[in-house]
């Protein structure tokens, strides 16, 4: 026997009830209780039991409807697929999935595809609806077909003026507006240029973008960057770790997707960028003392379209005081505070967290053993000395890089107190 679901999530569209499947219909007469936004509500100005607005307030909201149901039938009718981006998930788990039917209606993703006549088997969709959009131009390093859901914060009109601020041109773009709905309208971009001067674009509108290179290949996850693809302070390569040494520092760090990283002493922002690269979706903080730094690392960062990394302006550790707790920390120069630096990342670092720290000289070395071992630290050391291959007139010699002391550890949950930094 089947069981009975008091609670029936339904998807509708912008043409309302016309695009309602009869089972869908079917469950709104039997209800008691109809939930929904102003726009849903407006469909059904024949339903004569409860309505419920949402407007803000969701827990509450749920918390009514969990209420209702032990005695009546509730239908909540939410914009597309429920369970996309969308209500369906917060009422299945707040209700039980036993207590929950969903019945989707096609979703603005799928209505934007079909009316641009577009495979999406291959796509990305990206919500940007109420997020920030830091990070989006480092995530479409990597795809080649995108499907964006904007706000009026970040409009396809936005969204493209930062895509070019970031380098990113060579993409195609249709916006789709009030799908399915009375005024509907899907217009192609072949120039982002062009869409972002457009000023007429409703607010209900899905963005998609597609590579127009045919050739284009997605970058792999760590690129391995030579010092020359980036600007920095010359002579002697300027202040960038060398690529050997970065490659087993971001190893070391156990960057996630989502991970917040901070590069103190960032240099060159070599470091930064790479980590921003392998997390898309999370947030890299570049800290550089010396002005001229700062504006390196602000070029490389445009350079290389990673939109989810900030340079931070300051010394450390105090112009670390208001970033957020850190998932993975790398100190690649200290200016005489190495000490600090160090009590104060493993301090801030997030439980599980990795602190990776090069050191050059044997005094910064010697600071950072005996700060980590008076917290009840033993950290994993390695000495590399990387030489490589150069011209030696019709020859080849190896050139030796300078010697550096990589130290990992991992922060854990309870960490033993450390002595006053004085």
């Amino acid at each position: 026997m089947k069981t009975r679901r008091a609670v029936t999530v339904i998807g509708i569209g912008d043409d309302g009830c016309k695009g309602l499947t009869a089972r869908a219909m079917d469950a709104i007469m039997g209800a008691k209780v109809l939930v929904g936004g102003e726009r849903q509500l407006e469909f059904f100005p024949q339903f004569e039991g409860q309505r419920i607005l949402i407007k803000s307030g969701l827990s509450a909201v749920l918390d009514q409807i969990a209420e209702l149901a032990n005695e009546h039938n509730v239908c909540i009718v939410a914009s597309g697929d429920p369970l996309f981006y969308g209500i369906g998930g917060l009422v299945v788990r707040r209700l039980g999935a036993e207590s929950v039917e969903v019945i989707p209606h096609p979703s603005s993703i799928q209505w934007a595809f079909a009316r641009t006549g577009l495979s999406h088997d291959d796509a990305v969709t990206i919500s940007l609806h109420g997020r920030s959009r830091s990070g989006f131009v480092t995530r479409l390093q990597r795809l080649k077909k995108v499907a964006v859901l904007t706000d009026p914060e970040n409009s396809p009109a936005r969204l493209t003026q930062h895509m070019i601020e970031y380098g990113q041109q060579e993409w195609k773009a249709w916006v789709c507006e009030n799908l399915a709905g009375p005024g509907e309208r899907v217009r192609a971009f072949d120039t982002l240029q062009t869409l972002a001067e457009c000023d007429d674009i409703g607010p209900l509108n899905v963005l998609i973008l597609q590579r127009t290179n045919a050739e284009w290949r997605a970058p792999s996850a760590l690129t391995f960057f030579p010092e020359e693809a980036f600007a920095k302070r010359m002579p002697k390569l300027g202040l960038i770790t060398k690529r050997e040494v970065r490659l087993i520092s971001l190893a070391t760090m156990n960057i996630r997707s989502n991970s917040v990283v901070w590069d103190i002493g960032a240099g060159s922002g070599s470091v930064a960028i790479e980590a921003a690269l392998l997390a898309p979706e999370g947030r890299v903080y570049a800290v550089e003392v010396d002005p001229e730094g700062v504006e390196i690392c602000n070029e490389n960062v445009r350079t290389f379209g990673v939109d989810n990394v900030q340079v931070i302006a300051g010394r450390a550790p105090a112009a670390c005081a208001e970033l957020e707790a850190p998932d993975a920390v790398f100190v690649g120069g200290s200016k005489g505070s190495m000490e600090e630096i160090v009590q104060m990342a493993l301090e801030r670092l997030n439980p599980g967290g990795r602190l990776v720290v090069n050191a050059v000289t044997l005094e910064n070395a010697g600071e950072v053993y005996r700060v980590l071992r008076q917290r009840g630290l033993t950290p994993e050391v390695s000495m590399l000395q990387a030489s490589r291959a150069v011209p030696l007139a019709h020859y080849m010699r190896y050139e030796a890089l300078n010697p550096i002391q990589i130290f990992s550890v991992e922060k854990p949950a309870a960490l033993v107190e450390g002595s006053s930094c004085n």
